[in-house]
């Protein structure tokens, strides 16, 4: 598809790799990538599985264009990552992320709308630092750490606490931990595990677990992420 997101499919089972040659910020170019890819494998898959690159799965939005202050920039980066979390919290077909290393927003909102997340093991960190960095955390995301975080975790996003892999598999970033080499094929197998699933009592199920979030990030991404938004924060 291009350098930026790879994507192959072996026995059903999709492959989407991010990797940009440094910490995978998610710009609108990658965004948009990302969405093919998806939208690619809905058609021609039983499961998904997304990766980062070694030691990083993503730094988060592209932080240049925040400092650049154009509204439509921001606002086209932002809705396309927003859609693309939404996207993968209501998949119709599992979504089993690999989490390769550091996870800043919006990497962390990936693994927090995928059905399993797998991390490695090692000296990384997981979390929603907007708050650190001046930013208010979008209501879409709020509403997406409400339905996956555990209670305790999901309040302490307002500190913008980053956590290690263990404590992040306690806040219900990561589902499992593995050593690095291993991480590849602990996707795999998940992902051949949930394929082999009933697609369609999958596919319901997940409708009627995830639902009612769902339709929050909806109205939190419409109501919000809107060009008149960025505008009004530009001059303030």
């Amino acid at each position: 598809m291009d350098e930026l997101v790879t994507y192959d499919i072996a026995e059903g089972i999709a492959r989407i790799v991010i990797d940009d040659g440094k910490r995978n910020a998610m710009s609108a170019d990658l965004l948009a990538l990302l969405h093919r890819a998806f939208e690619r494998a809905e058609g021609e898959a039983r499961a998904v599985t997304l990766i980062g690159r070694p030691g990083v799965f993503s730094a988060g939005f592209d932080l240049q264009v925040f400092a650049r202050r154009d509204p439509l920039e921001i606002h086209d980066m932002v809705r396309l990552g927003a859609e693309l979390a939404l996207r993968l919290f209501a998949f119709p077909l599992p979504v089993v992320v690999g989490c390769t290393g550091h996870a800043y927003p919006m990497g962390a909102f990936l693994m927090l709308a995928s059905d399993f997340c797998i991390g490695t093991e090692g000296p990384y960190l997981i979390g929603l630092n907007e708050v650190a960095i001046g930013l208010a955390i979008p209501r879409f995301a709020v509403e997406l750490s409400r339905a996956m975080l555990t209670p305790p975790y999901f309040n302490r996003i307002v500190t913008a606490q980053m956590l290690d892999p263990g404590e992040a598999r306690d806040a219900g970033f990561v589902a499992s931990l593995v050593d690095a080499d291993a991480l590849d094929g602990a996707v795999r197998a998940k992902a051949h595990e949930l394929a082999a699933l009933d697609p369609i009592a999958f596919r319901m199920t997940k409708s009627r677990v995830r639902s009612v979030a769902a339709a929050a990030i909806r109205r939190a991404i419409d109501e919000e992420i809107t060009l008149d938004h960025y505008r009004r924060a530009a001059v303030n």
